[in-house]
């Protein structure tokens, strides 16, 4: 993940430096020319999964804000912003799908297939644990985290695109969004150990 991290921020802007060389001064010239690595990845992580599941989904749903923020576009701002447009939008899903305490929060479809994949039996089994209080309590502990992460990158971002240069944010919003979700994969995997053998003890 460091290494997606460092090409992540890195293969843009070397891009967006190459553009303001050596094809076009523009910076929306540029822009567009750094925003096609990043979208030309996710569809290679979507086609090498090869199956519809959560994560999948997620892919598709980014890469399609990302190619509409694109094509719509034409200022600066839109496409520094094109690619926070879904992380934002993901973090805010995941703190609404809080609202509704009859109903299971967004991060807990993703928690589902990563514990059970497509297997149906453990798909059942892991539905079953929505009974417990203490699971509940969890996964949307777990879901308040990720929106409250989420929705940071994004006003982080924006925050970015009106202060700094459009070669700075190219740099620092991958890194930042990186470190953030690296950070709190690392929080998720370590609470839902200690809470899962808290639920194992009460049991």
């Amino acid at each position: 993940m460091l290494r997606d991290i460092a090409i992540d921020a890195g293969v843009p802007i070397v891009c967006y430096w190459l553009s303001m060389a050596f094809i076009s001064h523009s910076e929306v010239v540029a822009l567009i020319v750094a925003s096609v690595f990043p979208l030309l990845k996710s569809l290679y992580e979507l086609l090498q999964r090869r199956r519809l599941d959560p994560i999948s989904m997620a892919i598709l749903l980014g890469l399609m804000v990302g190619l509409g923020a694109l094509f719509i576009g034409g200022s600066t701002q839109l496409l520094l912003l094109r690619e926070s447009l879904f992380t934002g939008g993901f973090g805010l899903a995941c703190l609404a799908s809080l609202l509704f305490r009859s109903r299971r929060p967004l991060m807990f479809f993703f928690a589902r297939f990563s514990a059970a994949g497509s297997d149906p039996a453990l798909c059942a089994w892991y539905d079953q644990l929505w009974e417990n209080a203490g699971f509940r309590r969890m996964q949307r502990i777990i879901t308040l985290v990720w929106g409250l992460v989420l929705v940071g990158e994004f006003t982080l971002r924006v925050v970015l695109i009106y202060t700094v240069s459009p070669a700075t944010v190219l740099v620092v919003s991958p890194t930042v969004m990186g470190v953030a979700s690296l950070l709190t994969i690392i929080w998720t995997m370590k609470y839902g150990a200690r809470a899962g053998k808290a639920l194992a003890r009460s049991h």
